[in-house]
């Protein structure tokens, strides 16, 4: 699977997201509550890091493939999410999760998944071609969104989680 270019179908594309998620979901698979709520030098646990791909994950959903306005796709009203840049944005979702229980993290995490993919086998593969912002003069398609968020957003928090374990193996 070649990483590098980007998917030419959507069957590719849901390849690539399978392939990353099964990856990082066989990576927490043996943790138990505790171990995934033990935080790394930042104060991030890996339920931090799940969190964290699932409230972005569900951005993505929202605002890039179904249109909801920004700030309402990330829950915050328009003030703070204007005023926020993507740390700030980062650091609301995590103050908003960091007490949440793994088992409620674990579910909004699966569940948040499986909704993306849902709506993703349900539209033309066309339409993640198309731009996001037509006016953008980079013209980004919604694909590169989509990939953000998914596939390389989980190889990137899946680094940090392994590197999670393996300090507190030590």
């Amino acid at each position: 699977m070649d990483h590098n270019q980007l998917p030419s179908t959507k069957a590719d594309l849901m390849a690539r997201i399978q392939h990353e998620w099964t990856a990082l979901e066989e990576t927490i698979a043996k943790l138990n509550e505790e171990q995934m709520s033990v935080p790394d030098a930042g104060g991030w646990a890996i339920k931090d890091n799940l969190a964290h791909l699932t409230a972005w994950e569900e951005f993505m959903l929202r605002a890039y493939l179904k249109g909801q306005p920004a700030h309402e796709a990330m829950a915050m009203d328009v003030a703070t999410y204007a005023a926020a840049d993507e740390d700030g944005v980062n650091d609301i979702i995590y103050r908003r999760n960091r007490d949440r229980p793994v088992s409620d993290v674990l579910a909004d995490w699966r569940r948040s998944h499986r909704a993306v993919l849902d709506y993703l086998w349900s539209i033309p593969f066309d339409d993640l071609l198309k731009p996001l912002d037509p006016n953008n003069p980079d013209k980004r398609p919604v694909l590169g969104w989509v990939i953000g968020d998914t596939y390389e957003h989980y190889q990137e928090h899946g680094a940090y989680v392994r590197a999670l374990i393996q300090s507190s193996t030590r």
